[in-house]
């Protein structure tokens, strides 16, 4: 089993940042992605960003040039570095991973998810 657990939620004015921080444990053989994806009220769950375990990485539109993500592979730590938030970046964030473990092949696991609340 994969366990993450993520940190770094909260509230913020409109034009400020936070830091997502997630971490994944577990018998851990090899992590293909991680990624953040985001679930705002009566919306479905969208993708913000995913990060390659080669380094490559993918945006939403909506984040291009304000969001960052980052990976340490030997932690199986991901982060987001959001910047510029706006109110419409309200939402649950959630963390993603695809990983392999010694007793499984690729799986996806999600994490409990953390608020994130920008206000105007």
């Amino acid at each position: 089993q994969v366990q993450l657990v993520e940190s770094g939620g909260g509230l913020v004015q409109a034009g400020g940042s936070l830091r997502l921080s997630c971490t994944a444990s577990g018998s851990i053989l090899r992590t293909n992605f991680m990624g953040w994806y985001r679930q705002a009220p009566g919306k479905q769950r969208e993708l913000v960003a995913h990060i390659t375990s080669g380094g490559g990485t993918n945006y939403a539109d909506s984040v291009k040039g304000r969001f960052t993500i980052s990976g340490d592979n030997a932690k199986n730590t991901v982060y987001l570095q959001m910047s510029s938030l706006k109110p419409e970046d309200t939402a649950v964030y959630y963390c993603n991973v695809v990983t392999s473990t010694v007793t499984t092949g690729v799986r996806s696991y999600w994490g409990q998810g953390t608020q994130v609340t920008v206000s105007s």
